[in-house]
């Protein structure tokens, strides 16, 4: 066998470590470590602007009541939307909009139909109806339409009777509909009215 060109590693000083050699190593590691936090970069000087909110994250429009089918039947008539408003009535950031709606009539005065849109599932969709607040079958006129407070406010007109003659509703409601527990919970105090 011929002789290793290789130290013997006994011979090498820094195989027999000693206390004062760890010592020193820790010592020049924690110097190195030090420097490098003094040696830290200082506030950058270029100005950046913040990159625009997503599309997401801003609130969208509030849906159009033009162009949306409503659960109305006006035989064969057009409809007309009367009122409208929107606000954030479920809490999630995004407005809805509230319709009123009629059938178009020659004379007297249809019942309104009260509609909750929001908007179409797909970019560029028309809006659609969430819920039918007051259906036109319940005979009802609605005054005093807003959307405030996150609720929708309304003065429903009515009748006691078939007897009632159409021109004159003797029943007169103040209602308020809130959303809550996902569905929208109507509140309201009648009134009577004098003929």
């Amino acid at each position: 066998m011929q002789p290793s060109a290789a130290p013997d590693l006994a011979d090498l000083a820094h195989t027999h470590a000693r206390p004062g050699h760890w010592l020193a190593t820790a010592t020049a590691t924690a110097a190195v470590v030090a420097l490098a936090g003094l040696l830290q970069p200082g506030p950058a000087t270029a100005t950046a602007t913040a990159p625009p909110p997503a599309a997401a994250a801003r609130p969208a429009a509030a849906p159009e009541a033009a162009g949306v089918t409503y659960p109305l039947d006006c035989g064969g008539a057009p409809h007309k939307v009367a009122a409208r408003a929107s606000g954030d009535l479920d809490g999630d950031g995004n407005p809805e909009t509230v319709a009123v709606v009629h059938c178009e009539a020659g004379s007297g005065t249809p019942p309104s139909g009260v509609y909750v849109l929001t908007r179409g599932r797909q970019d560029g969709a028309p809006a659609r109806v969430v819920a039918t607040l007051v259906a036109p079958e319940q005979l009802k006129t609605v005054t005093g339409f807003s959307v405030r407070g996150g609720a929708v406010h309304a003065t429903l007109l009515g009748y006691s009777s078939p007897d009632v003659p159409s021109c004159c509703p003797d029943e007169k409601e103040q209602v308020s509909w809130y959303w809550k527990g996902g569905a929208f919970v109507r509140t309201g105090q009648a009134e009577a009215r004098g003929a």
